[in-house]
């Protein structure tokens, strides 16, 4: 396999697709862009629509986040098993990014007078998921199918991020809450989630959670 390359800032956008290498055995490398090369401008003219993270492949390069994922799950059996499930993958995926474009309104524009707003409406946004995960197997497994897809790493990574930001909120989503823990606790994630690099680093570039 071609070496795999992730041009990053911090956690942000890039963490689902850490989470999906390190459960599948993927090697890759980190090329940490920090913010004094990035304002120089070189990098910035060569991603497609002037937005980090990017991705190497060899000499092969994409850019977009969910563009990205797509194209790991394509490589590595996680869009599931007909062209029905990876539609389904594909509309459950778009609701995971309609929900982080709401937190991440929240973390960059809004955060010390919207914070409490936000954490009292997340039960309606929660249930959307939570009723998706009763439809399928009665939530004991994946949001689709049989298998894990790139939209359940996603979907992790991203309710992980509000339990920083509101500890209990899973507490009303009893399969969510199950969920997160199940997927979580698969060997190869659960010890990447365990990491020091893991830890350390930052999940925004302004430093609220």
């Amino acid at each position: 396999m071609s070496e795999q390359i992730l041009n990053v800032f911090v956690s942000g956008r890039c963490e689902a697709m850490r989470m999906l290498m390190a459960d599948q055995c993927l090697d890759w490398k980190e090329e940490v862009v920090t913010f004094d090369t990035w304002t120089k401008g070189d990098l910035k003219k060569e991603a497609v629509f002037g937005q980090l993270p990017g991705f190497k492949a060899g000499d092969f390069t994409i850019y977009q986040s969910n563009a990205i994922l797509r194209h790991l799950a394509r490589n590595h059996g996680l869009y599931g098993k007909t062209p029905n499930e990876a539609t389904q993958i594909d509309m459950i995926n778009d609701g995971v990014e309609d929900f982080r474009l709401k937190y991440l309104r929240l973390i960059y524009q809004n955060y010390e007078n919207g914070k409490e707003d936000y954490i009292k409406a997340l039960c309606n946004e929660l249930g959307h998921f939570e009723r998706i995960l009763s439809k399928n197997n009665e939530g004991k497994g994946f949001l689709v199918g049989d298998q894990i897809s790139f939209a359940d790493y996603n979907l992790v990574d991203l309710l992980r991020n509000h339990q920083v930001l509101a500890p209990d909120c899973l507490s009303g989503s009893p399969l969510l809450s199950a969920y997160v823990t199940r997927i979580c606790s698969r060997p190869k994630l659960e010890a990447f989630l365990a990491s020091d690099a893991h830890k350390n680093r930052p999940i925004n570039g302004n430093g609220k959670q």
